[in-house]
């Protein structure tokens, strides 16, 4: 291609005039004795293709660098940084502006112990939980590590990798009833992990076993099955199906 054809490649004059975005963001740091809990407003041009967390940066670069907010890997895999996007649990990183009003308020995460800002700390939950429903393969021996890997049906391995996309981002807690009116609540993500291992053959806990984690209302029996972790769940997992599978289970095991 010559030079003169490059200049006559027509440019693309349809495309919809940017947008003038209002962020109503939320700010308290919980360290400084002088800070209380607002909301502070910020303005910036749409541009194409732009995410919150595109945004977020813009304004933290530009406007205040004080802003606290969480990210990792950008693509929807850390969930970092999940937060309240219009009272809603999302990841910044994978929600688009332009699906979104022009005025958008972004709030932090409830449940979680708040470090500043839209930052929370979901990886001291998280750990508190794993601990509580030691999330682990149980065996009665010692694992050989110079065994090979013992074959699983591939159907079986297919339904528990679906499990294991859970990436720990915390929506399904903070959009759950139970879990903002009661602390101790192990979430969805909990008990998915519970499902994980139970159908998992190398663990060799039995029904009674799992029933004393989670055969209680902080566990299986505290969910009022009103499904808003299925609802904002980002990897769009089947917690609906595999909380009624739980329920059902332990139902039967505490008999």
């Amino acid at each position: 291609m010559t030079q003169d054809s490059k200049q006559r490649i027509p440019v693309n004059e349809s495309e919809p005039n940017s947008r003038q975005l209002t962020f109503e963001i939320f700010r308290f740091n919980p360290l400084d004795p002088g800070s209380e809990p607002h909301f502070d407003t910020f303005t910036l041009e749409e541009t194409a293709g732009m995410t919150l967390f595109i945004a977020l940066n813009l304004i933290r670069e530009e406007q205040d660098p004080s802003l606290q907010f969480d990210f990792v890997c950008r693509a929807g895999i850390c969930g970092s940084c999940a937060m309240l996007i219009n009272g809603r649990p999302d990841l910044a990183c994978r929600t688009l502006t332009q699906a979104l009003p022009s005025t958008i308020r972004l709030a932090p995460l409830p449940v979680f112990e708040l470090i500043g800002d839209l930052s929370v700390n979901t990886g001291k939950w998280m750990h508190g939980m794993s601990e509580r429903l030691q999330t682990w393969v149980h065996t009665e021996t010692e694992p050989d590590l110079d065994a090979m890997e013992a074959a699983m049906e591939p159907a079986l391995a297919e339904q528990i990798y679906e499990l294991e996309r859970c990436i720990e981002c915390g929506c399904c807690v903070a959009g759950c009833g139970t879990a903002v009116m009661r602390e101790a609540f192990v979430g969805a993500v909990g008990l998915n992990k519970m499902a994980r291992f139970r159908l998992d053959p190398r663990d060799e806990r039995d029904d009674g076993a799992f029933y004393e984690l989670i055969g209680h209302d902080d566990g299986i029996f505290g969910c009022m099955s009103l499904m808003g972790c299925q609802d904002v769940c980002p990897k769009a997992l089947p917690l609906q199906t595999q909380l009624a599978f739980l329920r059902r289970k332990m139902a039967f095991a505490g008999i």
